[in-house]
């Protein structure tokens, strides 16, 4: 492909010196470019092609930094890096990996912040309009919200908080009538009627706010686009421009099927088939087989979701079979956490499901109104763990910092199937306590070992009986446990001892009591940050005794696009270097 006009942008200077003509064919240019990418690497596909000409005339208008935007979510940027000097990281191969998936201020100037959590930017923006206003400053400030982000409780307070602002703040909402899977929540009711009224209903979400309001049909038409930036450009009071656009612009297949494209592994275009298919069992559909055959059984079983069926297994089929027994408040965590708290208190079982990495916004309820309460409440969380390591913002170790600390819940950590499976069963016929349930990310292993059915009482289980080392292998660090283990036996000559804790949240002292007779230095090992983590809680009980421990997780910082592997090895988390340490111990 000859990017004859994307390979002349260097920063958005470039892009105003182009005709109306021109940013069209631009236009195509960077699908192109998006497609050279995402066919070969995967990523945000829909989102991004619906906002190719809204970005475009964005640009064309404003003068950016100094205008200053601010994209929620910032997987809606891949065409705003391509015409701010980004744009061989999408034509040329070699280059791929020289961006991440979200804004970043560290690549460019023009990216305000390093965002990858939605529902951020009108309250980000707010504080830039503040900031520049307090230090005299000039330029236009842009909140972009869209896929969905609106139902976020952090984008209704941005908005709550703007109606009152009286200096120049312009939030677009680009609206493609999609979240990650289709929308859900009353304010999207009144977006449908504001489209097919053209913004003239009487009701309005945003005016009610306190703010202006303009709306504009023609969402991936430059021409328009840019006629309605000019408008606003330079306004003295907050006002939100409602834009409609396709999501998946451009590729028929994602314009038909828009929750299916929202992201793409590496794929086909010319079939849309997906290069790599994963094979076997996995815990989505483990998930998915189980809830729909307990729902079958017991009524009471809610399945809960914050906008991401699909990445926890609830595919469209899925949830149509569950039907009222399948709730998704849209992109709103505390909602869900709650509402499962007050279903509980009415007799039902709920399940909130969700991704590590969403669930940091629900400490609060998950403190106050679950756990303070004694709601027989389970959250599973997926990608509790370094495998599958990406961006710094969607990485899931501290979950265990987060949540096992808090008083009265269990944490629960599976180290197969069968395991999982019981902890499910059990945690959603116990009534006593909220349970939190980390799902594997080693992949799906089977039971080598007796699977318990009652996690009431804090137990972990010897697995491996022996003398001098005891491994404690947390979850999905099981079976690396279990290597190192094997290992270490060999190289002592004798059998070591290997733990599944399972539980997260708690010490089995009656066990670490016993093993303390006859054994001399434990290891324990954990998916998750060693401090404040499962490992320092064996640590600081053992402190009193006669015995060494070495604590294995990973460090407190950002951990920011590093392979797990490498991950793993800077940590010392292998077999190997598990012994050379327990050896440099012992001298």
């Amino acid at each position: 492909m000859n990017y004859k006009l994307l390979n002349n942008i260097k920063s958005p200077a470039d892009l105003k010196k182009l005709s109306l003509e021109e940013m069209n064919k631009l236009s195509a240019e960077v699908r192109e470019a998006l497609f050279n990418r995402l066919t070969k690497i995967g990523g945000h596909f829909g989102p991004n092609f619906g906002m190719v000409e809204m970005t475009i005339a964005l640009h064309y208008v404003f003068d950016s930094p100094k205008d200053q935007i601010v994209f929620d979510v910032a997987h809606q940027t891949y065409t705003h890096k391509m015409l701010t000097g980004r744009a061989q990281a999408y034509t040329d191969d070699e280059h791929f990996r020289d961006v991440c998936g979200f804004t970043n201020p560290v690549e460019s100037e023009h990216d305000m912040f390093y965002i990858g959590h939605t529902s951020t930017s009108i309250s980000l923006a707010t504080g830039l309009a503040k900031g520049r206003d307090l230090a005299g400053g000039k330029g236009n400030v842009i909140a972009v919200i869209g896929d969905g982000s609106l139902s976020g409780g952090e984008a209704l307070e941005g908005l709550d908080y703007a109606g009152e602002m009286k200096s120049n703040l312009i939030i677009i909402v680009n609206d493609n009538e999609q979240s990650i899977a289709e929308n859900h929540g009353g304010l999207y009711k009144n977006l449908a009627e504001l489209r097919a009224s053209g913004g003239k209903c009487q009701t309005n979400l945003f005016r009610a706010m306190g703010l202006d309001y303009r709306y504009l049909e023609e969402g991936n038409d430059i021409a328009s686009l840019i006629k309605a930036f000019k408008e606003i450009k330079d306004i003295d009071h907050p006002t939100v421009l409602h834009i409609h656009t396709l999501k998946g612009k451009g590729y028929p297949l994602a314009e038909k099927n828009k929750e299916n494209w929202h992201w793409a592994a590496p794929f086909d275009r010319e079939t849309g088939e997906r290069k790599f298919k994963g094979s076997g069992e996995s815990y989505n559909s483990i998930f998915a087989d189980y809830m729909l055959e307990k729902i079958k059984k017991d009524n009471k079983v809610v399945v809960v979701t914050a906008a991401v069926p699909g990445a926890v297994g609830l595919t469209q089929d899925v949830r149509e079979k569950m039907g009222d027994n399948y709730v998704d408040v849209g992109i709103a965590e505390e909602q869900a956490t709650a509402m499962c708290s007050g279903i509980a208190k009415n007799g039902g079982k709920p399940v909130f499901v969700t991704n590590a990495t969403f669930a940091q916004r629900i400490y609060d309820q998950v403190t106050q109104d679950v756990s303070l309460n004694k709601s027989a409440v389970t959250i599973q969380l997926h990608s509790t763990s370094i495998f599958g390591m990406g961006d710094a913002t969607h990485i899931g170790i501290s979950a265990i910092g987060i949540f096992a600390n808090i008083p009265g819940l269990t944490y629960l950590c599976p180290t197969n199937k069968e395991e999982y499976l019981a902890m499910l069963e059990w945690s959603l016929e116990q009534k006593e306590r909220p349970v939190i349930i980390a799902v594997p990310c080693d992949g799906v292993n089977k039971a080598q070992y007796p699977v318990e059915k009652d996690f009431g009482k804090i137990k972990y289980q010897t697995c491996e009986k022996g003398e001098r080392l005891a491994i404690l292998a947390l979850g999905d660090f099981f079976s690396i446990g279990k290597k190192a283990s094997d290992y270490a036996s060999e190289k002592l000559g004798k059998k070591v001892t290997l733990v599944n804790p399972r539980f997260a949240s708690g010490v089995d002292t009656k066990l670490l009591d016993q093993l303390c007779k006859n054994h001399d230095v434990f290891v324990t090992l954990e998916d998750g940050i060693v401090e404040g983590g499962f490992g320092q809680k064996i640590a600081s009980y053992l402190g009193r005794k006669n015995v060494k421990v070495l604590n294995y997780g990973f460090e407190k910082k950002f951990y920011d696009g590093i392979p797990a592997q490498k991950a793993l090895e800077e940590a010392r988390i292998t077999p190997e270097l598990i012994w050379e340490d327990i050896l440099s111990i012992q001298k």
